[in-house]
């Protein structure tokens, strides 16, 4: 079979709950479009209550769509419903296992749900890959929150999908295991795994999502690779580390100053409007003595705020 040229294609798609039928402004998702490029690692990001979950149940078949089309690896989730959800494994953002089990029978009984012969079941591999096997025959409630979470990941992945939508996935786990996370996760992505993550740890989107998504209120506000997404605020942030460190933000000229903890000055500008030698002579002008400075670009968290926060709307949304 030829392979897609997308993994996943959402067109006009709504979801409004029945007590809500009649009142648009109500409904979780509002005419979303998404076009999620096979192969790549695609950021869906929003504040909570934005639909981003309602957006992901729908693509596991867990919450029905009032109106649009959705298409997962080239399958129509309402014409071919079965093969459109054997395209896609979800990771949740709620754990959700059997604590009666150990993680080698979660695994199997997860393959058997989704017909996977058990010549063809990869739960050894699986269980190594997210660094369980010492713990593949202990009770899930034996585990801590880090490793159930690292079990969703292969419960997920058991019927081998080219779709993995992971849902916060590093909430709650600590650095240690965060790290061997995503690297398991750009693995897969190397071999051919398209990833979708939302995530609430901005950095983490910024350094590992080839495209990022902002929706908010039930509507994409932004979709865009990463480095155009960086670029869209025309502003920079000059950081003067002074001979000695400040008690207090002085005032310089008409630019925004903001105090760092260790005493450094940052001071935000617009590009259209100044540049770098303007900052530092009005900095002098101010009688902050410079020992060093540098600047710094934007980063996701300046534009998902700029996106997401900068225009009050009192209009309930469904979660």
């Amino acid at each position: 079979m030829e392979l897609p040229d997308n993994a996943i294609e959402a067109r006009g798609l709504f979801k409004t709950y029945p007590a809500t039928r009649q009142t648009p402004a109500m409904a979780a998702l509002k005419g979303i479009d998404l076009t999620i490029p096979r192969g790549s690692i695609f950021g869906l990001l929003g504040p909570n209550g934005a639909g981003k979950s309602t957006f992901i149940n729908i693509l596991a078949g867990l919450t029905r769509k009032t109106e649009g089309t959705v298409r997962i690896w080239g399958r129509d989730i309402d014409e071919r419903p079965r093969d459109a959800r054997a395209s896609i494994g979800v990771v949740p953002q709620e754990i959700a296992a059997d604590v009666f089990f150990t993680p080698r029978e979660s695994l199997e009984v997860q393959a058997g749900l989704y017909g996977v012969p058990k010549g063809q079941r990869r739960t050894d591999e699986l269980l190594a890959a997210l660094g369980l096997t010492d713990k593949a025959d202990a009770y899930v409630r034996q585990l801590s929150g880090g490793m159930k979470r690292r079990l969703m990941v292969a419960k997920a992945m058991v019927h081998n999908p080219p779709v993995l939508v992971l849902d916060e996935p590093t909430a709650g786990v600590d650095v240690e295991l965060r790290r061997q996370l995503w690297n398991y996760v750009v693995s897969l992505n190397q071999q051919g795994v398209t990833i979708v993550l939302t995530t609430h740890y901005l950095e983490e989107a910024e350094s590992l999502c080839d495209t990022i998504a902002i929706v908010n209120r039930g509507q994409v506000v932004a979709c865009e690779p990463t480095s155009q997404l960086l670029r869209r605020l025309d502003t920079r942030t000059v950081v003067v580390t002074p001979e000695t460190p400040l008690a207090s933000a002085p005032h310089v000229g008409r630019f925004e100053t903001r105090l760092r903890p260790n005493g450094d000055l940052a001071v935000v500008f617009k590009t259209a409007e100044a540049g770098v030698e303007q900052v530092l002579a009005d900095v002098r002008a101010a009688g902050v003595p410079v020992k060093d400075l540098r600047t710094e670009d934007p980063d996701l968290e300046d534009v998902f705020v700029s996106l997401t926060y900068a225009a009050p709307d009192t209009s309930p949304v469904v979660a």
